[in-house]
């Protein structure tokens, strides 16, 4: 079994041509910037919380040898009159990678004796992007988004531990255009220009923030009229001009581009996960969703506290 045969089965079987394989070591200069971003009160509460399960792989598998790296595009195109961000408007991705990376296990388990994997997409302790890079998929962009030359920076990533030792593949040797771009246009000032940014200020992460807002948070909520997620860093990026469209059947069916204030506030928090459970932004619940569509329209004046 090499890599090549596993490479084949994922392009072949389920259209996936961007699978790479990286080793599995303790990543000291990841362990260094987590602690930077540690020092500085970047992480967002959001991360795995013991530093070694992000940087060492044997935490999470002891018998790991490699880890496969995948990514899924999911851009279907622009819609202009949309509230969400690209990534949510679809099938839940959590479920749809997770499915998928299950059937590439499956092919592996039966090629493979006594084989051993744990998979994860987005909830995983390991620092997917950096995996990402560590496997020659993508490379970094200044707004911290992994790029592909294919599909841009509009991927899902997920990855698989596994007890196999595959073939490594190498880091790409470069990086983003530097434009700039991201920078001017990240409303939130949250990207910092040296391949850094401080995910407190992301204005995705403030439509996701469960404490209170500031009333400086309610107006960058209002102003760009975002319920859940943003995409203004990739939508001015060059890198995501004229790149191909997703070939992955579930991330171009049951899209819902808006959400509307007089649906999610006369539906009960059941209802609301009933009606959304397939979508990746139900995770945070009706109260969050609630409170942005509030802001957007008004409702929650300056000085008001959401309760």
């Amino acid at each position: 079994m090499n890599s090549d045969i596993l490479k084949n089965y994922c392009k072949e079987k389920l259209g996936l041509d961007l699978v790479g394989i990286c080793g599995v070591n303790y990543y000291y200069d990841l362990e260094n910037i987590i602690k930077n971003r540690i020092k500085n009160n970047y992480l967002t509460g959001m991360e795995e919380s013991i530093i070694e399960n992000r940087v060492n792989p044997k935490n999470i598998l002891e018998t790991a040898k490699s880890i496969i790296v995948i990514a899924f595009p999911y851009y279907i195109g622009e819609f202009e009159e949309s509230n969400l961000s690209k990534y949510c408007i679809s099938n839940d991705y959590h479920i749809v990678t997770k499915n998928i990376m299950q059937k590439i296990c499956d092919f592996l388990s039966s090629k493979i004796n006594n084989f051993e994997y744990k998979y994860y997409s987005d909830t995983g302790p390991l620092v997917d992007r950096y995996l990402a890079y560590l496997s020659g998929i993508g490379y970094f962009g200044i707004n911290n988004n992994i790029i592909t030359d294919k599909y841009g920076s509009y991927v899902f990533l997920g990855y698989i531990i596994n007890n196999f030792n595959f073939e490594k593949d190498t880091p790409l040797n470069k990086t983003c255009l530097k434009c700039g771009k991201c920078i001017i246009s990240c409303p939130s000032s949250s990207i910092l220009g040296n391949f850094e940014m401080n995910p407190k200020r992301c204005l995705s992460y403030l439509t996701q923030k469960k404490e209170e807002l500031t009333e400086e948070e309610k107006t960058l909520i209002k102003d760009n009229k975002k319920v859940f997620g943003c995409d203004i860093c990739q939508e001015v990026c060059p890198h995501n001009k004229n790149i191909e469209k997703t070939s992955i059947k579930e991330f171009t069916e049951n899209i819902l581009t808006r959400l509307e204030l007089e649906e999610i506030s006369n539906i009960s928090n059941k209802e609301f996960k009933r009606r959304y459970l397939d979508k990746a932004f139900s995770w945070r619940g009706k109260k969050i969703i609630n409170r942005n569509l509030e802001i957007i329209n008004g409702k929650i004046s300056e000085g008001e506290q959401d309760e």
